[in-house]
């Protein structure tokens, strides 16, 4: 359409202006990045117990440890974005608090070689760091406006084996299936069946399951040999819902 064209003129050149200014500025955050590890490396080892995950993989700690969270949050998010709490991003979205997408990460056990779906880019702090970690990264995004936005920054900062698609996750991307790992990153009121079914034999998905606006519970599905799954309730979590016709 006319609209989705003349929206993507425009935020290309937007996003790109502004991830210039804020990965120039990068070396500022440095600091700040190592507290916000250091703090989500603390709340692991308190919650360990309850998801198994006392410390988290060198790799996923090193890539958070670099990755510019102040270029995936709206400009007047900038001076919080390394605390330890969800953002708002628009259209009643949030990025994850980075304890949250690092307990994600580290679950999906993401090997280099590995194809990852990620339902839900919001901003696309999620995808680059899955990218720095998986050859290949496809994810998908409801919102057009937050999409476009994401493609853009993402290209911009050089994330180049990350690709956005504009649609309904529920349904997950089956041109590029089997996937070793999927990440949901909003609350479905159940376990999609074609998300199971585009899961490899073997592979991971890390998905929160529960009502809208209430608690709920974060979810390790592993996919048997069989095609039967296996799921391991982590920990309580309140995410946006997932939207769509499902």
């Amino acid at each position: 359409m006319a609209v989705s064209i003349l929206h993507g003129v425009v935020i290309t050149a937007l996003v790109s202006t502004l991830v210039g200014a804020r990965i120039a500025a990068a070396d500022e955050f440095a600091s700040e990045r190592r507290q916000m590890m250091q703090e989500v490396m603390a709340i692991a080892h308190e919650t360990g117990s309850m998801t198994g995950r006392r410390s988290f993989d060198d790799q996923v700690v090193a890539a958070m440890g670099r990755i510019p969270r102040h270029a995936f949050v709206p400009a007047d998010q900038v001076p919080s974005a390394y605390r330890n709490r969800p953002l708002p991003i628009g259209y009643g979205q949030t990025i994850s608090q980075p304890y949250i997408v690092a307990l994600m990460t580290d679950l999906a056990k993401v090997a280099p070689g590995d194809t990852v779906l990620e339902v839900g880019t919001g901003s696309g702090y999620q995808a680059a760091l899955m990218s720095v970690l998986a050859r290949a990264v496809y994810s998908i995004e409801i919102i057009e406006p937050l999409g476009l936005q994401a493609q853009q920054r993402l290209k911009a900062m050089g994330y180049d084996n990350v690709e956005v698609r504009l649609g309904d996750g529920y349904d997950g991307w089956e041109e590029h299936a089997p996937y070793d790992a999927i990440l949901v990153t909003a609350a479905a009121s159940h376990i999609p069946p074609p998300l199971v079914r585009q899961l490899k034999v073997g592979g991971r998905m890390v998905i929160p399951v529960g009502a809208a606006f209430m608690v709920q519970q974060l979810m390790l599905v592993e996919k048997n040999p069989d095609g039967t799954i296996k799921t391991r309730q982590i920990l309580p979590v309140a995410f946006v819902p997932l939207t769509g016709k499902r």
